[in-house]
This record gives structure tokens, sequence and C-alpha cells, in this order.
């Protein structure tokens, strides 16, 4: 997916959120940021966009972000039990009111049969106890996997809030 085209997903993320009065915090593993980037490329984003992790390894996700060794070694790192830990780690270590987490295997190794390259678990999880989780396999390079985690992710998020009314 073209930068343009996630960057304007976000923009939609953000309008909604900011007519809501809420802010956003990101867990990100995988992408490593993307979905930062995608935020901050939006004037004006710092109403809407509190804070974002990258926890790339193991141990930056029970640092930062609070998720068990006991969730880590029975799930893995890659699993929607994980990422929901790591959604509810950045609402509690943030002051945002929604969180998105994201954590899979871009590749082009690292997988394995129960978990192919491209295997991707999102979690989005709301400071009202609201919470979804969902895994996904995406075809493609490392850049098209990422790519699509990050439009994945942010369609979720989209898909909680309801539209503005003009």
């Amino acid at each position: 997916m073209e930068q343009e085209k996630l960057e304007a997903l976000a923009a939609t993320v953000g309008a909604r959120l900011a007519a809501r009065g809420e802010t956003l915090a990101l867990a990100e593993s995988c992408t490593g940021g993307w979905v930062a980037q995608c935020i901050t490329a939006i004037a004006g984003s710092s109403a809407w966009f509190d804070r974002g992790f990258v926890t790339y390894s193991n141990a930056a996700k029970q640092e930062m972000l609070g998720v068990s060794l006991a969730t880590l070694k029975h799930h893995g790192a890659v699993s929607e039990a994980t990422a929901l830990a790591m959604a509810e780690g950045a609402l509690a270590k943030s002051h945002a009111q929604r969180a998105i987490a994201i954590s899979g295997i871009a590749g082009p190794d690292g997988g394995s049969a129960d978990k192919p390259v491209g295997t991707v678990c999102f979690a989005w999880a709301g400071s009202d106890g609201t919470h979804a989780v969902a895994t996904c396999r995406f075809a493609g390079d490392r850049q098209a996997v990422r790519a699509a985690a990050v439009a994945h992710a942010l369609d979720g998020l989209l898909g909680q809030l309801p539209p503005l009314v003009v």
C-alpha cells in the first residue's frame, strides 16, 4: 500500500478520535513505528496521538508494556494474547483512551508451520475496557507484510469509531 494512502487512513482515524476527544497510543513490534510515522506525518496529530512504543524484543515488551513472561512463553510474541497485553500495557503507560498493538512475522525468515511468515496479530483496546483481537496472514515480501499490517491496524480502529456526522 502506498504511503499516501496509509497517511490518509491515519488522518481519517485522527479526525474521528479528535471528534470524540480521545487520544491514541501504539505498541508496535513488526511495524517498527510505521503506524506512528503515518500519524505524525499529519499536521496537528498531537491533538489525538499520545505516544508510541516500539517493542521489538520480548524484553522490551516486558519492560515497557508489562507483558508477562508467562504470556510470552505460553503463547509466543506473535499471538493475540501478547498483542492484547501490549495494547493494555500501552493504555496503562499512557494518557490515551485507545490503543493499537501489532506483533508479527514480516519475514523473510522467522516463520514456522504454525506461524508462517506474514502472520500478524493485532489488538485494539479502550480505556472503557473494550478490546478486540485478530490474526491475519498477509502475502508478499517484508515491506508488503508491514504495509498491510499498518493498514489493517488503522482500519481496525476505524471500524470501532463511529463515522463523523457532517
